[in-house]
């Protein structure tokens, strides 16, 4: 078992899904729940395509701020084990830009705990998203409290 019950990391690498769910798997765990964030399809009022997003962070404090989040967490559920992963830099369509899993005793902790940490990340931890057009726009994007 690994030293840290907790994995938490920014990385411009591609994240590994697999890699989330084994770290969180723990024997006294009997629900893993996972929270997958990607970049979806979409199209801007000018009609054009969304080609990618990018992602920007002041990794220290990004990174603190998640600790924090995990903190919280384990303050309100059971968790035996939590992964939160987060991309910097460009996330092309398709692929995921945020990875959580979460492991518990019982299912309800493991789901009310995966949506506290996506839902409370998306609005407090300093990462910033910019949308990229297919005509080469960009557009910035403020966080959302659903």
């Amino acid at each position: 078992m690994p030293a840290s019950p907790d994995l938490i990391l920014l990385s411009p690498a591609p994240l590994d899904c697999s890699a989330a769910v084994a770290f969180v798997t723990d024997p006294a765990a009997g629900a893993i729940d996972v929270f997958l964030g990607t970049t979806r399809a979409e199209r801007n009022t000018a009609g054009q395509e969304l080609t990618a997003l990018d992602y920007e962070a002041y990794v220290d404090m990004a990174t603190n701020q998640m600790r924090d989040l995990a903190t919280r967490a384990r303050a309100k559920w059971p968790i035996c084990r939590l992964t939160l992963l987060h991309r910097t830099g460009r996330v092309a369509v398709g692929e995921p830009s945020v990875v959580i899993a979460v492991s518990t005793p019982h299912r309800a902790d493991s789901f009310a705990a995966c949506k506290f940490l996506i839902d409370t990340l998306k609005v407090e931890v300093t990462i910033w998203k910019k949308e990229l057009w297919h005509d080469g726009g960009a557009t910035w994007v403020h966080p959302k409290t659903t």
